[in-house]
């Protein structure tokens, strides 16, 4: 429920991960002394909410704590927003079904008095999908969260049916209580659900192996004003247009997935993660390519830049044994930069599957690292990884208290084009706060390749603002800048975050306008009038 969770931040209120005094000292060193903005009460913004403008209605809370847990997301902004109470616009109620025929209620009701729908799943996107936006039209929110179990399985079929609203953590304990899994991790997966990874075009941090969410979603059930668009999970099919594609990336701009089907796989037998260096960034990103287009049988790849492995070796803490360990690079001929700039590069690689797979393929990644001149160094920082691979946002939280903003971007581009727009995003960010004599720190990685190319994802820290419109108007400065230069150089403007309404305003650039007048009549033919989550994925 909501209310075990932070009402203006990510995660558990009871799980914290405080900044080691080197991380601090890092920070301040790189970026500069920072100050923490200040923050507001939950019953100061309860104090905000207006009177709703919804008629009564048994499936409809309008409780105005709950429209304020609703409001807002997990975007940057949505921070500033959250926690220093400048939300702006509240949806005027809160649903939650609790199965298809009351979605199709809720449906029929907002079709009959011209409220304004947003799907909720678990509040994560960062990208602006489920803020309410103010169009004279009363607004409800739709909570899928209690949708939430194993409604069938086809074992023999490795088909599993559950309701959208299954967040990450219990849609595994379902399967794994079966034995199966379905494999999907994005790092929002403690809090995201099902239907939000199908709407958004999730990807997985173990993509390489179980695939990205297109190879998951099977089919399912999308309750719209007309109807229920029911797609079988067939596993192959030339009959004419994949209705999946259609359902996929929509974003809750056509109707409300109700149930989803997705392909599932018997738990592995064995699985790991290692870690290695390689001597450079060139070398780093030879040797993720050969392994993609040799496709070698890896659950995982993570190539970290010069920069961001220079940095996460100094946040990490644990001076005494992060020296021991550039020590033993620097006799093996891998040397961390100590700018960051120049250096070794960290490759995180996991393998999934049977004993058999699992040796073979870890012999031949550990060829590829060899003839690089890499140095590997096992399992003890891949295990790390996995113990903390769903702790970032969390350090999100942390890095707030100090003053300290951290905002990401993620993109993917053909393997000739990786760097240069890689090289290009990070200058731009680094350049973009200048003018304010306010320094930028950014690094990247790859984390999802394939053999045509692979993702970039870029992180990036700053200080806050004197006050809180200040740091709004920071992070909009480097956010424009930055996808711009996504978009005009060659990338798509999300590899798996999706569009929502942050990202809106650059479609047109990579989509064309041709085609953004067909997706946008194709919203048009499921909502005539635009009651369905509007602003989001159309600039509308």
């Amino acid at each position: 429920m909501s209310e075990t969770r932070r009402w203006n931040g990510w995660g558990h209120p009871d799980t914290d991960y405080p900044l080691p005094g080197e991380a601090l000292a890092f920070l301040n060193q790189h970026i500069g002394q920072a100050k923490a903005l200040p923050g507001v009460t939950l019953e100061e913004v309860v104090k905000q909410v207006p009177a709703s403008r919804v008629e009564g209605h048994p499936l409809l809370d309008t409780s105005p704590e709950q429209r304020v847990r609703h409001a807002r997301g997990q975007s940057l902004p949505d921070w500033i927003a959250m926690k220093c109470g400048s939300y702006g616009c509240f949806p005027d109620a809160v649903a939650f079904p609790e199965n298809r025929q009351q979605v199709v209620e809720l449906m029929v009701l907002a079709r009959s008095k011209r409220y304004t729908l947003i799907p909720y799943g678990g509040g994560t996107s960062v990208a602006g999908h489920i803020n309410p936006r103010d169009d004279g039209l009363p607004i409800v929110t739709v909570d899928m969260g209690r949708m939430n179990r194993l409604i069938a399985i086809d074992k023999q079929s490795q088909i599993a049916t559950f309701g959208a609203g299954v967040a990450g953590p219990a849609l595994e304990s379902q399967l794994r209580g079966q034995n199966f899994t379905l494999g999907h991790y994005p790092q929002s997966f403690e809090l995201s659900t099902l239907g939000g990874w199908v709407a958004s075009r999730s990807s997985g941090q173990q993509s390489l192996h179980y695939g990205r969410i297109e190879q998951l979603f099977a089919g399912g059930k999308l309750e719209s004003f007309d109807g229920c668009l029911e797609i079988a999970p067939i596993p192959a099919s030339a009959a004419g247009m994949d209705l999946r594609e259609l359902v996929m990336g929509s974003e809750g701009r056509i109707g409300i997935l109700s149930e989803i089907d997705v392909r599932i796989s018997p738990l592995p037998e064995k699985e790991g993660f290692y870690v290695a260096f390689l001597p450079d960034w060139e070398q780093g990103v030879a040797v993720v390519k050969q392994a993609a287009q040799q496709r070698i049988g890896l659950s995982m790849l993570r190539l970290s830049n010069p920069l961001e492995t220079y940095t996460q070796l100094r946040l990490a803490g644990h001076a005494k044994a992060i020296s021991l360990l550039e020590g033993y690079l620097r006799l093996r001929g891998n040397r961390v930069g100590e700018g960051g700039k120049e250096g070794a590069t960290m490759l995180t690689f996991g393998i999934t599957g049977s004993k058999p797979q699992h040796r073979s393929a870890h012999r031949q990644i550990r060829s590829l690292i060899r003839r690089a001149e890499g140095v590997y160094v096992g399992s003890i920082l891949g295990k790390r990884w996995r113990h903390g691979r769903f702790r970032f946002p969390y350090l999100r939280e942390s890095l707030w208290h100090h003053g300290y903003m951290v905002d990401t971007l993620e993109t993917c581009t053909p393997w000739s084009n990786v760097s240069p727009l890689m090289e290009a995003i990070e200058k731009t960010l680094s350049a973009a706060l200048e003018q304010d004599k306010e320094s930028v720190h950014v690094f990247s990685h790859l984390s999802h390749v394939y053999p045509q190319g692979s993702s970039i994802y870029t992180t990036y820290l700053f200080r806050a603002g004197p006050d809180p419109q200040a740091t709004l108007e920071r992070w909009q400065t480097l956010k424009a800048k930055a996808s711009r230069v996504v978009v005009e150089l060659g990338g798509t403007i999300s590899h798996q975050h999706g569009v929502g309404k942050d990202h809106a305003p650059y479609l047109k650039i990579e989509k064309g306008e041709y085609a953004m007048e067909r997706m946008g009549q194709i919203c048009g033919l499921f909502d005539e009038k635009q009651q369905l989550n509007p602003g989001t994925l159309l600039n509308d």
